[in-house]
């Protein structure tokens, strides 16, 4: 195997691959990609055995052949390289050895056997359609600060993606929650995706797939069972296992009595959060907003730092007195784009809902704090 390739395409499509491979690895081959020139074209893969991502990129192929090496070292070298400088990269005749040149650096690695590096892509995926990229990347960015972290509830450690009816009209769903939160993403059912199975899909595979497709084109061609999802687009193809479990009944939770209605600013509230937080201290990092008509005041206090209010103006006729995790509230408020945040609350005990008064897409739940 021989072949040259310009720095910058082949550090783009190595940043790509290597995220997916793990710092500490058990079995050597799962820390090495594999390379494979020929026609043309190098495809770059990598595997955690839970997931595995393809790339393709251009390069000119004096001679064909496939190697696995170091995927962090070889991103680390690259990275070093001058920009604009052309890489050779060219295997011994053994196969153990891979030579990467670029100017007057000159750096040998070892190689393993691609006979050894795994593949998790061998099966059919019987369900199919395609989503515009922008719609994926919002679908993501609504609901992925939801995802919980413990393992213990591993169902609810990804976010679950479903076809769902709201009021006659189907939609594709996103829902992510960690039991103190709850966030809910619809968009139009895309042809093709009635028949689909609802899936949760891994933590990991979500932080992938956006950074993956931060610079996409127009649409991701998603490709499913009941436990793999592949999403294809540009020249990536990202293939992950699905967890294996039931998402709970989130219905239940969206709470459908509350009767008190209060507008806000979400720049102002947002910025009001952050300043009065500064102080909340602890793990639950405890807000107080009291509202009285058209009045709101945030509040914190701290026994080691001391205590801050803010007040500003809300429209709205309500008196209540509740507290929230003021990260939890800040992660809900900054996802708010339009001109009005809208809180449905119910008393200080009851879950609140928060809503984008522009854009009905997207429905988040936050679970009050006694404070």
């Amino acid at each position: 195997m021989k072949f040259s390739i310009d720095r910058a395409a082949l550090l783009r499509s190595l940043a790509h691959v290597q995220s997916v491979v793990e710092r500490r690895n058990t079995i050597p081959i799962l820390s090495n990609v594999l390379l494979k020139a020929e026609d043309g074209v190098l495809t770059l893969s990598a595997t955690d055995m839970d997931m595995e991502i393809n790339e393709s990129v251009a390069a000119t192929v004096s001679a064909p052949g496939a190697t696995t090496a170091p995927a962090h070292t070889l991103h680390d070298i690259v990275r070093k390289f001058p920009d604009g400088s052309q890489v050779e990269i060219a295997l011994n005749a053994e196969g153990t050895q891979m030579n990467v040149r670029a100017g007057r650096s000159d750096f040998k690695l070892s190689c393993l056997p691609t006979a050894d590096f795994p593949e998790i892509t061998t099966t059919e995926l019987p369900f199919g359609f395609s989503i515009p990229a922008s719609e994926l990347r919002a679908l993501i960015d609504r609901t992925k600060f939801a995802m919980s972290t413990e393992e213990t509830r591993y169902y609810l450690n990804g976010i679950y993606v479903h076809a769902a009816d709201n009021d006659g009209v189907a939609v594709l769903r996103a829902v992510a929650t960690d039991g103190h939160r709850l966030a809910r993403f619809e968009m139009p059912l895309p042809e093709s995706a009635g028949d689909m199975p609802g899936v949760i899909i891994p933590r990991k595979a979500v932080g992938e797939l956006r950074k993956l497709i931060d610079e996409a084109a127009d649409s991701i061609q998603i490709s499913l069972s009941e436990n793999k999802v592949r999403f294809s687009f540009d020249h990536v193809v990202l293939t992950s296992k699905l967890i294996d479990g039931t998402f709970p009944d989130y219905q239940r939770v969206i709470p459908q009595g509350n009767d008190k209605i209060v507008e806000v600013d979400p720049k102002v509230f947002t910025g009001a959060i952050d300043r009065v937080s500064t102080i909340s201290d602890g793990k639950s990092r405890a807000l107080k907003i009291t509202l009285h008509g058209k009045q709101m005041i945030l509040s914190a206090s701290s026994p080691e730092a001391g205590s801050a209010t803010e007040e500003m103006e809300v429209n709205g006729d309500s008196d209540i007195e509740i507290g929230f995790n003021a990260k939890y509230l800040l992660d809900i408020t900054s996802q708010i784009e339009g001109e009005g945040c809208r809180l449905t609350l119910a008393d200080a005990a009851s879950p609140t809902i928060i809503q984008d008064n522009s854009d009905p897409s997207a429905l988040y739940v936050l679970m009050p704090l006694r404070v």
